[in-house]
């Protein structure tokens, strides 16, 4: 938003400290879970966003909405952090949370944030699951529910359609739902949760026909691939599933 874009640095030595902080940011949170401190790195991660509040507070909830995917994605990267045990994978993790910050995040468009969007759900699914996979079934279906709605006001917001907020809330109910059907029976694929990996599949397929239709370019070509994942989807439901807690 316009006000909220006043308080950003523009150029100059301003620009530049911006961007240090930034990139500051994924290294101090490596530092504090490696200390285990991981409370912590999730304070540091909110605190940094601290802009969103110097506005008038009746922009407050317009700027946690705007930025609650970074945030996300932000607390995801700790999370991956901290439940892995080998060093280069945790270098690696900084690494993508500064790419993600440097690259991705300041992008903008239609397809830019469609990107955001899909990678912010993937993420927070996949840290979810990974770190809370024995929690309550009720709570992993109100999280799974929470992540699938800020990837998709995220996403919907972009195009500017007046339905974004039912859409999203008609994608958290369905992935609430299914989160709550498969967190009976959690199946891994090494990492990725079975929930996690159906939902970006489904939410891949949506949004791309979603996007191309958006701008009149859906064809036959885009349905079939829209068909042929979902079949890869009840494949996968069907015969690696187990119905049993395991990792496959």
């Amino acid at each position: 938003m316009a006000i909220f874009n006043k308080i950003k640095p523009i150029r100059g030595f301003s620009q530049v400290f911006h961007l240090f902080l930034q990139l500051l940011l994924p290294m101090l949170v490596f530092v504090l879970v490696e200390l285990n401190f991981i409370q912590l790195a999730f304070i540091l991660i909110i605190l940094s966003k601290w802009r969103m509040f110097a506005v008038k507070p009746r922009f407050w909830a317009a700027n946690v909405q705007a930025n609650a995917l970074d945030l996300m994605v932000g607390i995801s990267w700790a999370i991956f952090m901290d439940v892995s045990s080998n060093l280069y994978i945790k270098i690696a993790m900084v690494l993508g949370y500064i790419f993600w910050i440097v690259v991705i995040k300041p992008t903008s468009g239609e397809l830019a944030t469609s990107i955001q969007s899909f990678i912010g759900q993937f993420l927070g699914l996949t840290a979810l699951y990974v770190s809370w996979d024995s929690g309550p079934i009720w709570g992993l279906t109100f999280l799974t529910g929470l992540v699938a709605y800020v990837s998709a006001r995220h996403f919907f917001d972009s195009f500017n359609d007046v339905y974004s907020k039912m859409l999203s809330f008609f994608w958290a109910y369905f992935a609430s739902s299914l989160a709550w059907i498969l967190g009976h029976w959690l199946v891994y694929y090494k990492f990725i949760s079975q929930p996690a990996l159906i939902l970006s599949i489904i939410s891949f397929s949506i949004g791309s026909i979603y996007y191309f239709d958006h701008f009149n370019k859906l064809n036959k070509y885009i349905r079939w691939q829209f068909l042929f994942l979902l079949i890869i989807l009840v494949i996968i439901i069907s015969f690696f599933s187990g119905w049993t807690n395991r990792i496959v």
